[in-house]
């Protein structure tokens, strides 16, 4: 019996395309940068915009994942418990559109972490677990050390706010509406 290739081709196991994602800085993306630490609800403020602008990528097919650093963990301010407090606010806020929370719980000064940007170890969690090819994700930062975490797993980047200088051609935007439209209307890789 005689089976062409065609068929063999034809019945082969495909594997799914990979997913896409936008990974979201906490502080000064989806709520009020304060300047010092944030773990209480009355200090706690979403960004205008933030619920439209989650919806939209919602919309888009992307995945919604927060990367945070929360160093006032390892420094004794607060516990984890606080952060997931804050982080059903933002829930809250946006109609539960988040898909996932990932969070350094270190500070250089009291612990060492591969997951704490500048370093990627939140993101290539995140990666591997959504099956994300990373040419089609996004990180929405306000610090350089955001984009450097993106730009270590290959992941494009883009800086909101003005408190923080970047050297190159860095793409920035005033907030996350502002960095919503540029994603948006990027050519798809």
């Amino acid at each position: 019996m005689s089976v062409s290739y065609e068929k063999l081709a034809a019945n082969s196991y495909q594997p799914a395309a990979k997913a896409k994602a936008i990974f979201l800085d906490r502080d000064g993306v989806l709520n009020e940068e304060m300047g010092d630490y944030v773990w209480t609800p009355d200090r706690f403020r979403v960004l205008p915009g933030v619920p439209e602008s989650l919806a939209r990528l919602k919309a888009a097919g992307y995945y919604l994942i927060v990367v945070t650093n929360q160093a006032g963990i390892a420094k004794g301010l607060y516990t984890r418990a606080h952060v997931l407090a804050l982080h059903e606010l933002v829930q809250q806020a946006s109609g539960y559109q988040l898909d996932a929370l990932y969070l350094s719980e270190s500070h250089p000064s009291v612990s060492e972490s591969i997951l704490r940007k500048p370093d990627s170890g939140m993101l290539e969690k995140a990666l591997a677990r959504f099956r994300l090819d990373p040419a089609q994700c996004w990180l929405v930062g306000d610090r350089a050390r955001d984009l450097e975490a993106a730009a270590r797993v290959g992941v494009r980047g883009i800086l909101v706010g003005h408190a923080e200088p970047v050297g190159g051609e860095q793409q920035r935007a005033a907030d996350l509406a502002g960095a919503t439209d540029l994603i948006l209307s990027a050519p798809q890789p």
